[in-house]
């Protein structure tokens, strides 16, 4: 695919290599266990979620840095499998991102990674044909200053943009200012705010910054969204877990999927909390992307958690 060729969507943002190991419980200090399997495979906020739209149909582009070792070319097959446009800028002599799993029985895990400064994405690796050539541009926050010109580039393009947050990182404020979906993890609205209450919290950051909805995730807990109107919570089914690695990225990459669609708010937010459930039965971030008629049976038909009391108000 050329570069110039218009996608559906882009992702600039982290790809890393994940070696999953699994054990019963996570060991205590000083102890010696044993573990059950190793895994190693592709993952990655940004990479993960361009790779699940890709395979639910969306046609996309994938910008990020790589090493030139076995990760890199495991990910350049991986995305080669699916048919995303992989524009991977390589760096020699360089080990590609890694994270160390250790998952427990629950499906809950416990990661350790290591990054080359040398893998940081800079502004200067960018083409601003990549970005604008697409209807969405998602992102994270790991490479900020990146992730910000590509979503200013979004914004003069009239892309929409939406971000994957997990930590205030330094600069985040000038990427979030051309963010229109701004969806964070659960800590990060009352760090950035200061604000103890995250319905609050959601309601201040729409108001500091010009973005179309605010939206944090909260495990399995749901998600809340502020539109500027209306609170919305969605609750989180219940699935059998073997592996909650990924769940996150699937959200996102599930909204996204809803936005393509042209869905309604609610359904937007349905269908990513069911698709980010389904990735939890399967092992690795990107292990248990189901079909699009599978997520809307478990819509259907699937057993959701209780809203958890201190959301009881929304």
């Amino acid at each position: 695919m050329s570069q110039s060729t218009k996608v559906d969507l882009v992702g600039v943002g982290l790809n890393a290599t994940d070696t999953v190991v699994s054990v019963e419980k996570f060991p205590a200090r000083g102890s010696k266990v044993e573990f059950h399997a190793v895994n190693v495979l592709p993952g990655g906020q940004t990479a993960s979620a361009v790779v699940a739209c890709q395979r639910w149909g969306m046609s996309t582009r994938y910008v990020g840095k790589v090493g030139d070792d076995a990760a890199a070319s495991l990910h350049r097959e991986a995305f080669d499998a699916v048919g995303v446009d992989a524009q991977l800028v390589p760096v020699t002599n360089c080990a590609s991102q890694q994270s160390m799993i250790i998952l427990d029985a629950t499906g809950e895990r416990t990661v350790l990674h290591k990054r080359d400064e040398r893998l940081t994405l800079l502004p200067a690796n960018l083409k601003r044909e990549w970005i604008e050539n697409a209807r969405f541009l998602h992102v994270d926050g790991w490479d900020t200053e990146a992730a910000a010109l590509a979503a200013a580039w979004a914004r003069e393009a009239g892309v929409l943009v939406s971000c994957d947050l997990d930590d205030t990182y330094p600069g985040v404020e000038d990427l979030i200012r051309n963010v229109d979906y701004l969806i964070v993890n659960e800590d990060f609205p009352c760090k950035l705010t200061g604000i103890d209450d995250i319905a609050a919290a959601l309601k201040e950051m729409h108001r500091w910054f010009p973005c179309k909805l605010a939206a944090s995730t909260l495990g399995h807990h749901g998600a809340v969204a502020w539109d500027g109107e209306s609170m919305h919570y969605c609750a989180a089914f219940k699935v059998p877990v073997v592996d909650t690695t990924g769940a996150g990225d699937t959200f996102r990459a599930g909204f996204i999927y809803g936005l393509h669609q042209g869905w309604p708010l609610a359904k937007q937010l349905d269908f990513a909390s069911g698709a980010a459930a389904l990735n939890c039965t399967v092992l690795g971030a990107r292990g248990g992307r189901k079909t699009v008629q599978m997520i809307e049976d478990l819509i259907a038909n699937g057993e959701r958690f209780p809203r958890p009391a201190h959301l009881a108000a929304l």
